[in-house]
């Protein structure tokens, strides 16, 4: 994977043969701190999604056997209503859910996201979200889901170089 001048690149593949997407990126924090930022709702609300969405958990219970929902809102609006179950966590090092998305119901996927630990106190996330079909996944992609995830993951950087600096 490079990187630019400006940001770590984001990898977002879509299989030909299969209905997946496949999402890595790179941070400059440990996996542990990594990994605190996708369990801690305190957190998820200051980075997840596009800069133009605010976040309201109703649920976030990020530990085998949890569940979450929230509902993305623009200047007080609500705009999306998200929700899953959690099927597996190994802290700091997995992450198995299904993505559900209540204005695309066909298009839930389940996702597995995998927290590689790098040389340096550096951070790997690998993220695979299955579909049932190519049209969902087509959905999902046409989503705005690109936007979200380089602007979230752009704010996810801020959040943990503040968190870093404040653990030194």
């Amino acid at each position: 994977m490079t990187t630019s001048s400006t940001a770590p690149e984001v990898l977002i593949e879509a299989d030909p043969d299969v209905p997946t997407v496949r999402i890595v990126r790179e941070f400059d924090a440990p996996r542990e701190l990594v990994f605190r930022a996708h369990v801690e709702p305190d957190l998820v609300k200051q980075w997840m999604g596009p800069d133009s969405i605010g976040m309201a958990i109703d649920v976030w219970d990020i530990r085998t056997g949890g569940e979450y929902r929230y509902t993305a809102l623009r200047d007080g609006e609500e705009v999306a209503h998200f929700y899953g179950a959690v099927h597996r966590v190994d802290e700091n090092e997995k992450i198995v859910q299904t993505f559900g998305f209540e204005e695309m119901p066909d298009a839930v996927s389940l996702d597995t996201m995998v927290f590689v630990e790098l040389p340096g106190g550096r951070c790997r996330l690998e993220a695979l979200s299955v579909v049932y079909d190519f049209e969902s996944r087509a959905g999902m992609l046409a989503s705005g889901m690109e936007v979200g995830i380089n602007e979230g993951y752009a704010a996810l950087d801020r959040l943990l170089a503040s968190l870093t600096g404040a653990q030194q």
